[in-house]
């Protein structure tokens, strides 16, 4: 399935089911080099090319794609960490096939591009020696990955020690890892390349894989229908802070419009009102002084919006609660002030609902999970199982997780991001979409999604406060041909 993402013991797994199967282990290997090198060609003419081998597969996978590249009439030599005689295995075979050039690691002429397959995500170890010298010295632009870049951790993306290699190409096989969407990984990768090597698709389903990098694939947007009106495409409430504070929720309110809700509104205590109401037009007001008026909301809302710029006082935490026991009640999607004045978290959760903490918003409010977990993934998974909610761990990789376990790495989005607001918009576009009948988890995961691809395509000198400007663009490059015509695609 498009976008899945698998760990280093599932792709192992695969490996030894499909040999199993009846695939040659020489068969994956020798379509995984041969994969290397067909999209090195694709991308660069022929020059002096380094492939760095280690001891084991990563390295075999590096031979063949030597060898595939000398037969493109590229000028290619091996530079090995291991002596020929020392392999065993597939990598001895794909080693004694290569008829070029043979150096020890790093006593070579310098190279113009180096291919990297000296140990791939299997290395849970530093890097050592001349290993770990031209990992330091190699210019990413310079190098193409096999797999991994040879360093990193497979499973969570950090280096295993002080040297790693980055690269502005990363060939993988079957599916990502771990480390192609985690920071710091993703940084290291480049560019990365999924191969197909020939392991059947009935091995990889035999992993029950719950973990995704998000896209539109994993979740359709809720287009109108042609006689669509505005109360069925939801209300959505976001609440206010007092007098001064009441620009993050007009941002959520804002973006909740834009990403379709039919109709918005901004529940505002009674000194901001008019502050409000001054900012605002196709988004209503409605004055709210009291635990009574926030259960309403909830009550009557498709989505509530909680916690940008609300306070953080006793009687802000009464209006949290009034809302949040509210009989019945509708999602709330749980963000900033709401995550501090409910840290730590021991609220029972609608598992609708929806928390967006950032880093530190998530240490206070899962001290003991966030301590406890190897990666931002398992976090944010334990969170969600905690608080029986869906959470969304916001950063350069954004992780969403469901409370039953699926999880998806979100990959939008720039580093200009790292602004003010940024965060009240995106509550708001998953209110939206949560507002307008979208199951909650894929809401967080569309919302997360869009709010990045708004952010690439404003670049530079964004402000929050364009996010919902430019979404239109990237909604109308997603509509399905003939939506409202009567026509499939």
């Amino acid at each position: 399935m498009s976008g899945e993402i698998i760990s280093v013991a599932q792709m192992r797994a695969i490996d030894a089911a499909s040999a199993l199967a009846g695939v040659p282990t020489q068969a994956l290997m020798r379509n995984a080099g041969g994969a290397v090198a067909r999209e090195i060609a694709k991308r660069l003419s022929p020059r002096p090319t380094a492939v760095l081998c280690g001891p084991g597969n990563n390295g075999g996978d590096g031979w063949v794609a030597a060898k595939a590249l000398r037969e493109l009439g590229w000028p290619v030599w091996v530079e090995a960490l291991a002596a020929r005689d020392a392999l065993s295995g597939d990598a001895a075979d794909a080693a004694s096939a290569f008829s070029g050039d043979v150096f020890d690691l790093g006593a070579a002429p310098q190279a113009a591009l180096y291919i990297d397959a000296l140990f791939g995500a299997g290395l849970s170890r530093p890097l050592e020696g001349e290993a770990a010298r031209m990992a330091e010295s190699l210019d990413a632009e310079r190098v193409v990955a096999v797999d991994l870049p040879s360093g990193l951790n497979g499973d969570d993306g950090s280096p295993a020690g002080g040297a790693c290699f980055r690269a502005a190409l990363t060939v993988t096989f079957v599916r990502k890892k771990v480390a192609h969407v985690l920071m710091p990984g993703r940084a290291y990768c480049g560019e990365v390349v999924v191969a197909d090597i020939g392991a059947p698709e009935s091995m990889v389903a035999a992993q029950e894989i719950a973990l995704w990098e998000n896209g539109p694939g994993l979740w359709s947007l809720p287009w109108p229908d042609v006689d669509a009106h505005k109360h069925a495409r939801g209300h959505v409430i976001a609440a206010s802070g007092g007098r001064a504070r009441t620009g993050a929720a007009r941002l959520a309110a804002r973006a909740a419009l834009r990403v379709g809700a039919g109709l918005v509104t901004v529940l505002s205590p009674p000194d901001a009102l008019d502050e409000n109401a001054a900012h605002l037009t196709a988004i209503m007001v409605r004055e709210a002084g009291d635990e009574a008026a926030y259960a309403e909301a909830a009550r009557t809302a498709q989505a509530l919006i909680l916690g940008p710029a609300f306070g953080t006082s006793d009687a802000h935490y009464k209006l949290l609660c009034a809302a949040m026991e509210a009989t019945p009640r509708c999602p709330i999607v749980f963000d900033a002030d709401a995550i501090t004045l409910l840290a730590p978290i021991t609220h029972g959760f609608d598992s609708r609902d929806v928390m967006t903490p950032h880093v530190g918003e998530f240490r206070r409010g899962f001290p003991g999970i966030w301590s406890a977990s190897e990666s931002r993934i398992d976090a944010a998974r334990a969170a969600a199982a905690y608080a029986r909610c869906n959470v969304l761990l916001k950063g350069p990789d954004t992780v969403i997780a469901a409370p039953d376990g699926r999880a998806v790495v979100n990959t939008t989005g720039t580093p200009f991001l790292a602004t003010a607001g940024a965060g009240d918009v995106l509550a708001g576009l998953i209110a939206g979409l949560i507002g307008q009948g979208m199951e909650s988890f894929e809401a967080a995961c569309a919302g997360a999604w869009l709010h990045g691809r708004a952010a690439e395509a404003l670049g530079a000198g964004l402000i929050a406060e364009d996010l919902p400007e430019i979404l239109p663009e990237v909604l109308n490059s997603l509509t399905p041909p003939g939506l409202w015509m009567g026509l499939e695609d």
